[in-house]
């Protein structure tokens, strides 16, 4: 059982319940073993920034390992937890989001894509070489790479843009800075008596890497703006995964492509827990839109590299939007 420290609904946010926001059975699906998969990634990518991918070819198996995994590692007491803490930012969090104040009903642990440096902070948490956890982590991030290169190639080939590779390239350099998370929503039974509120889990916010891969258990939980603004439930599906685009993807496809806002609140009775494979380029990589996709327009946006992208958004509080600052359209003229 997961407890937190002494926590209280009030020291949460919350939202009212909007009758509008319902489960959506429109979430656009992408099924990777049809040949036209393409063009339902980049129209999925363009209306949505968001799809649901099927037929994967991912095993169940290697899902369900890591799965079992994460919640046994959750159900440590938080003392033995806590080892892996504060985040720096790698390593295990309860409630606190990053440093600038955001909260949430969740524990999480953050880790790179790294193998030799996820084996070092998790030999922390648990005192020794944590062999089935790090072997679990090291086959699921393999898979989850594998799957957004393929998507990325695919958006590449929608989108007729050449060499294919020009995304998937920046997951594969070894330089690549991509993370991994795992997040666990505990059950809140306060909820219950909140008078038609939810608390939030994880704020609303975008995702500043290129592509996230994300999976979860069958506990509710995800929504997504639409662009009129309004909130959809987005309802869950343990075999398969959700894809959002990143806002470095948006950069470079000259806005054609949006990063989806997206957030997760709190269930009353049943745990959410969920992995998430943030693909992201090499710190050093300039990120400015591919030259094909301006259609004679100017460029959106300002140059800038990831690392300078990342500082910024590290700086940022959840709910910013982090790219308006590097938008042309605030620059003196």
């Amino acid at each position: 059982m997961v407890v937190f420290s002494k926590p209280t609904i009030a020291d949460f946010p919350l939202i009212i319940n909007c009758k509008s926001t319902t489960l959506c059975p429109g979430i656009p699906i992408v099924d990777l073993s049809k040949p036209d998969a393409k063009q339902f990634v980049v129209k999925s990518c363009e209306e949505y920034g968001f799809f649901k991918v099927v037929n994967h070819g991912v095993p169940i198996e290697l899902i369900s390992r890591l799965e079992n995994e994460a919640v046994m590692f959750f159900s440590f007491p938080l003392s033995e937890k806590q080892k892996g803490g504060p985040p720096d930012p790698f390593g295990y969090g309860n409630k606190s989001i990053g440093p600038n104040g955001d909260v949430g009903w969740i524990e999480y642990l953050l880790l790179t894509a790294n193998q030799e440096l996820n084996s070092q902070k998790l030999t922390t948490i648990f005192g020794k070489y944590p062999e089935k956890l790090c072997s679990a982590l090291n086959d699921y991030v393999s898979a989850m790479k594998k799957m957004a290169c393929e998507l990325l190639e695919l958006m590449a080939d929608g989108l007729s843009m050449k060499p294919r590779n020009f995304f998937s390239k920046l997951l594969m350099d070894e330089q690549s800075d991509s993370v991994f998370r795992l997040n666990n929503y505990p059950p809140c039974q306060e909820l219950q008596a909140s008078n038609g509120k939810n608390m939030i889990g994880f704020g609303e916010h975008t995702d500043p890497q290129i592509i996230s891969v994300l999976r979860s258990n069958n506990t509710s939980g995800l929504q997504i703006s639409l662009r009129n603004g309004s909130w959809i439930s987005v309802p869950p599906d343990a075999n398969s995964f959700f894809i959002n685009v990143g806002d470095s993807l948006q950069v470079m496809t000259n806005g054609r492509f949006k990063s989806v806002r997206h957030r997760v609140l709190a269930n009353s009775s049943k745990s959410r827990v969920s992995m998430i494979y943030f693909g992201g380029p090499p710190l050093n990589e300039k990120i400015a839109p591919f030259p094909s996709l301006m259609e004679g327009k100017e460029s959106l946006y300002k140059e800038f590299t990831w690392l300078e992208y990342k500082k910024s958004a590290y700086k940022s509080r959840l709910g910013d939007n982090r790219l308006c600052q590097f938008e042309r359209m605030f620059e003196a003229s």
